[in-house]
Order: C-alpha cells, then structure tokens, then sequence
C-alpha cells in the first residue's frame, strides 16, 4: 500500500463491494438463507472496520532514538510495511471467511449460476 489513506480507501472500496452484492442477494436470491447472509454482511462490516482501525497506529519512536534522519525513515518505513502487509492479510482472511459463509447460503441453482456467469 502506498499509505495510510489509500489503504483506508482499498478497504472501503472492497467492503462496500462485498457488502452490496451480498444485500443485492439478500433481496433477491429466492431461498437464500436470510440470517445467514445478514451475518456474512456484519462480519464484512467488523473486518472493515477492525482494518481501518488498525491502520491509524503510528510509529511510537521518534528521530531521536536513532542515529540519524536515514536510519530512522528506514524504520519507521519498514515499520509501516509489515504493520500494512499484517492488517490487509487479517482483512483479506475476514472478508473471505465472510464470502465463504454467504456462498453457503446460497441456494444450489444461484450457485450453478453464478458458476454459468463466471465460465462465459
């Protein structure tokens, strides 16, 4: 990720996606399962949340506790990095579960054909 308000924005990009197909189903995928599906939205909606959260730590160390200016945009930089890589693996892993539990409240025919959409 580049920073921390794109990150902000890939995660809501997604969510939102995700969240507006699964409601889109909701309202009109004959035996769906209605709970089920509600339940695959919520999770959605904490796992945005949750990264979105996680992504507004900072760096708790300052120029100071360094050598110097380099060393300390070395860290602070790797820092960031796997702090960004850790939160979007947690929210990719969330956000799939989510989709895993909203395909199973699926009926098997809107499977088929999603199935049918996907191969054309």
């Amino acid at each position: 990720m580049a920073n921390k308000r794109e990150f902000k924005k890939y995660v809501d990009a997604l969510g939102a996606s995700a969240c507006d197909e699964m409601m889109y189903a909701y309202h009109t995928v004959e035996g769906a399962d209605k709970n089920a599906i509600a339940k695959a939205i919520e999770k959605v909606l904490l796992a945005t949340n949750k990264a979105r959260m996680n992504a507004n730590i900072f760096f708790d160390r300052g120029v100071k506790a360094f050598e110097d200016h380099k060393a300390y945009a070395k860290a602070k930089e790797a820092f960031f990095k796997a702090l960004f890589e850790k939160v979007s693996n947690e929210f990719t892993e969330e956000v799939n579960a989510a989709l895993k539990d909203f395909n199973a409240a699926l009926p098997a025919e809107e499977k088929e054909k999603n199935k049918a959409a996907v191969a054309e």
